[in-house]
């Protein structure tokens, strides 16, 4: 009978340690496969520009030496690149799991306080409960704009009007709070992948600069080291090749996803076109004024770094409008005086009165640009 390794007292300090115990060949090997966890050394990146075959010994003439500053430099770009993507792409789905729950949240807490208005405002909870469960299937344009038809033919009072825009913004909310939940549980599996996921043979080869063949031997040689190893660490017994568990494997990547996530530092991208148009848009998107039917096309340019709107996008995806996004979100202030404020604000009447200033306004306006237009025409001679 094989006894079960002991896998709960692994650590991140046990893991470095035993990848730090490994002969320079097996150091370079394992911190290659984590390289979004684990750094590469000068040391080793030396180790590797002098380990490679030089090409002139296929091609016949005598090698000098591997080992020069422009091969040097050029080993140490291709270990920060596949590093760089690895750590974005952990970062980004880390930071898509923070996003969507403070979105979730939000969302989840402005359909509460609406909720609570229109039952202060004389709702029964019954009809709330049955509002609550058409929210998913409610269409909210055609509703609104039969409410602001009645409204502009004085049909309704402003109490009525703004007691059914609560009803749309609560069943919107509701909507949007699901649509969060649904999205968030598709970012966590892709966070859970990209946890587990390690540098492919072809990708250390082509830092590494070494045949496959030569590759696979060595992977196979020093992960079954390095398993030996931490193995006895955790059970306080010697294992045998036939008796190894690959489960210590997963573990390693599981709790190495436990470390602190590296902050890159994005600038700006060219989302919206300018920086302030971005962050005035992810202040309404915080919380949660945008509409439906274009939340998904500026979620996904956040996430992908790019948009219909963009005027360039890194090489990679962009993380800068996420980062900014987390960044709003925690200056959000969510008390319910707060969001009760808000909701008031936003489902109130326009009144006639301002309706009028706003067209006398826009009329004075027209006339005094037809003026100046005539006045510019005079000194031109038109």
């Amino acid at each position: 009978m094989v006894q079960a390794p002991v896998t709960s007292s692994l650590t991140t300090e046990m893991i470095e340690e035993v990848i730090a115990g490994l002969p320079i060949q097996g150091r370079i090997i394992l911190r290659l496969l984590l390289i979004q966890y684990l750094d590469i050394t000068h040391e080793e990146i030396l180790y590797m520009v002098a380990d490679r075959p030089d090409p002139r010994c296929v091609s016949g003439k005598k090698p000098v030496t591997t080992m020069t500053q422009e091969s040097i430099t050029a080993m140490i770009e291709r270990r920060d690149e596949y590093r760089r993507r690895a750590r974005l792409r952990r970062e980004r789905t880390w930071l898509q799991c923070v996003a969507l729950n403070n979105q979730a949240r939000t969302a989840s807490a402005l359909a509460a306080r609406a909720a609570t208005l229109l039952t202060a405002q004389g709702v029964s909870s019954e009809t709330i409960e049955r509002l609550t469960g058409e929210a998913r299937s409610a269409v909210p344009s055609t509703t609104l704009r039969l409410l602001e038809e009645r409204w502009d033919r004085h049909e309704i009072p402003a109490e009525e009007y703004q007691k059914h825009r609560l009803v749309i913004e609560m069943q919107t909310q509701l909507r949007f709070a699901e649509r969060f939940k649904k999205r968030l549980e598709l970012a966590q599996r892709e966070q859970h992948t990209s946890d587990c996921t390690v540098l492919a043979d072809h990708e250390i080869g082509h830092i590494w600069g070494i045949p496959a063949g030569t590759l696979a031997a060595r992977k196979v040689k020093f992960l079954a080291q390095y398993l030996t190893v931490l193995q006895a660490k955790c059970s306080g017994v010697a294992a045998g090749p036939d008796s190894l568990s690959l489960d210590l494997w997963k573990n390693t990547t599981q709790v190495l996803s436990h470390t602190p996530v590296e902050r890159s530092i994005a600038t700006y991208d060219g989302l919206e076109r300018t920086e302030s148009a971005l962050l005035e848009k992810l202040a309404a998107y915080a919380l949660i004024r945008i509409p439906e039917a274009v939340e998904t096309k500026f979620w996904n340019s956040l996430v992908y770094g790019a948009s219909s709107n963009a005027v360039h996008s890194e090489t990679t995806r962009t993380l800068f409008g996420l980062q900014r996004l987390i960044s709003v979100q925690k200056d959000l202030d969510t008390g319910d005086e707060t969001l009760d404020e808000e909701l008031l604000k936003r489902t109130a009447p326009i009144s006639k009165e301002s309706e009028s200033v706003a067209n006398q306004h826009d009329a004075g306006r027209s006339e005094l640009t037809e003026l100046q237009q005539h006045i510019l025409r005079s000194f031109t001679g038109g």
